[in-house]
């Protein structure tokens, strides 16, 4: 009761004080402005716990330190004006996200909400002071704890909000903070020009040889005494964070779960009838929906063209729409993460990941890979109205090429998107349908079915290129969209019905795929599959591998393909002949 009497006539005090500062405001995120270079860099290790069972304590302080560099990363502060801690921060408490976290208070490790601040303005202080700026208040802790910046005197404790982190420069400067799985990264940036020499207001004082933690000590009567989870000798969970079905990833989560674990879907798929979001939720401690979140995107995506930039720019921010409700329920508890591609960079931009190992469900190439290819696609057809319609912008792209660096494990049953990320990648099997192919037609001439739309991405310029000439009936599984006048020449169908029934190779030459799931029936159905390695089935038994772009060898491959079908239908015809003379000698 003392200890709290005295904070608030200090918290009053230093409110007061603050409230008539006209210089102490809160800055900006405004990026990094130009002409300014790294200066001081500070990392340190998250997870210091030199006993299991103060892990629920480390975790709350990761947590905290991952709420608060969202606050701090990306701030600009102009030449000569203050930076506060407090002031960027705000008030660690339940209401705004903050839980117990390991705070050292009069010689103990105690658990606090919002504990374990500390880490995040010791690195501010030692950047600070690697930078040469002026530290115009810093106060040292009580005791130094093994591993910590107090160890070298480079310790800043905070105590909302009357025992503040504050410092400056001659010149502005920038603030970048962030987590990854294990280190906390603090960077300062600013423009060139000499600093003063650092001066502290406040010296260090003694440390305190024994440092005893509510998690260990073992003492039951004692006021701060743990009664929740901290004392856990076991501590951690995984959540997944998925969007539309995948069925092999349906499987790889099935066998990685435990019960303690959570499942975060659009919507239950068997209950409301959705076989796109059809995940298996038994054998999970919680499953979360986000109905109304799916709701709006499915609403929305009606409205949308089948192709284009604007399709494109409203499904990017669904994901981010989806990926901000799954975040607000994760909890400090969720040590591990594995998510679905789409919701990755939104989830890593926003720090959500920080302090967290993850893994990837990857169900496309990277953005940036995407975008590569649709640049030699556009080069080697300019006249596509398709292949230059849409790229992503540059922050979106950076932010999931560096959390795909930072992930643990890539999760794929694309082999083209595996070998990307060689060493890293797990390739789970695609999950083959079963295809009922009792009942094959006999077609006049050879039947080639192109599974997909006619945009350029798909190859349909590869493919009308190659069968060029060909006496040869071509089957459409999509929409015309490159111009109507595309396919004129050729001897073009649209019924798909039987389509499988009806083929006799099934030809797909994109620059891009990332469900190959047409192709997957046909090789199920034993009917000859000509792909390219972007479909991804390279490890699919009755499918012939090509490179894209090259409708030379697409042609080759093709011609093989119909003269093998061609002589399997003469040696067919002939055994039947010959077993039909035989006959007839027989009688």
């Amino acid at each position: 009761m003392i200890f709290r009497g005295k904070s608030v006539l200090l918290q009053s005090y230093r409110f007061a004080v603050d409230a008539i500062d006209s210089d102490l405001k809160r800055h900006q995120c405004v990026g990094l402005p130009s002409g300014m270079a790294l200066v001081a860099s500070s990392v340190s290790d998250l997870w210091t716990e030199t006993n299991s069972k103060e892990r629920s304590l480390v975790a709350g302080k990761v947590h905290n330190i991952r709420m608060a560099v969202t606050k701090i990363h990306g701030v600009t502060v102009p030449a000569g004006t203050v930076f506060s801690f407090w002031k960027h921060v705000g008030r660690a408490s339940r209401y705004r996200g903050f839980v117990e976290g390991r705070e050292l208070r009069e010689g103990c490790i105690i658990p606090s909400t919002g504990g374990g601040l500390c880490q995040l303005s010791n690195a501010l202080y030692d950047a600070a002071l690697k930078a040469g700026f002026e530290i115009v208040e810093r106060h040292s802790h009580t005791k130094v704890i093994e591993g910590s910046l107090a160890e070298v005197g480079r310790d800043a404790t905070v105590f909302w909000n009357y025992i503040d982190l504050r410092f400056r420069s001659r010149s502005a400067f920038y603030i970048e903070a962030k987590l990854t799985s294990d280190k906390l990264k603090v960077e300062i940036y600013a423009e060139k020009a000499k600093q003063k020499k650092p001066v502290e207001l406040l010296r260090r004082s003694k440390a305190i040889d024994v440092l005893n933690s509510c998690a260990t000590c073992g003492v039951d009567e004692c006021h701060r005494v743990v009664t929740s989870g901290s004392g856990r000798g076991e501590f951690g969970k995984t959540a997944f964070l998925v969007d539309e079905f995948w069925p092999e990833h349906d499987d790889y989560i099935q066998d990685m779960r435990s019960k303690s674990d959570t499942l975060m879907i659009p919507i239950d798929g068997d209950r409301f009838r959705r076989p796109n979001y059809a995940w298996s939720t038994d054998g999970f401690a919680r499953v979360r929906q986000s109905i109304f979140a799916t709701a709006v995107r499915s609403y929305k995506s009606r409205k949308l063209a089948a192709q284009g930039a604007s399709r494109q720019k409203n499904l990017l921010d669904s994901h981010r729409k989806l990926a901000e409700v799954y975040a607000r329920r994760l909890s400090y508890e969720d040590l591990h993460v594995v998510v679905h591609q789409n919701l990755l960079p939104f989830l890593w931009s926003e720090g959500h990941l920080g302090g967290r190992t993850f893994d990837v469900l990857m169900t496309a190439f990277p953005m940036q890979e995407i975008q590569r290819r649709l640049d030699r696609a556009h080069s080697l057809h300019l006249e596509s109205k398709t292949l230059a319609d849409f790229r992503a912008d540059q922050e979106l792209l950076d932010a999931e090429a560096e959390a795909l660096a930072h992930a643990r494990k890539i999760i794929t049953p694309h082999t083209g998107i595996a070998k990307i990320f060689a060493g890293r990648s797990e390739t789970v099997d695609w999950q083959m349908p079963f295809v009922d192919n009792t009942d094959r037609m006999s077609n006049p001439k050879p039947v080639i079915v192109f599974p997909a739309t006619t945009v350029g991405r798909k190859g349909c310029y590869e493919l009308r290129e190659a069968i060029r000439g060909l006496d040869v009936r071509l089957l459409l599984m999509g929409p015309i969209i490159e111009s109507p006048d595309f396919w004129d020449g050729f001897d073009i169908g649209r019924d798909t019905a039987n389509w499988l029934q009806r083929s006799d190779v099934v030809v797909l030459p994109a620059f891009v795929e990332h469900r190959p799931r047409r192709l997957l029936q046909a090789a199920a159905a034993g009917i000859p599959v000509i792909a390219t390695a972007a479909c991804g089935v390279s490890n699919v038994n009755g499918i012939t591998t090509i490179s894209s772009g090259d409708a030379a060898t697409l042609r080759d491959a093709i011609r093989e393909c119909l003269d093998k079908k061609s002589g399997e239908q003469k040696q067919l015809i002939s055994e039947v002949v010959s077993q039909s003379i035989g006959s007839e000698a027989n009688l």
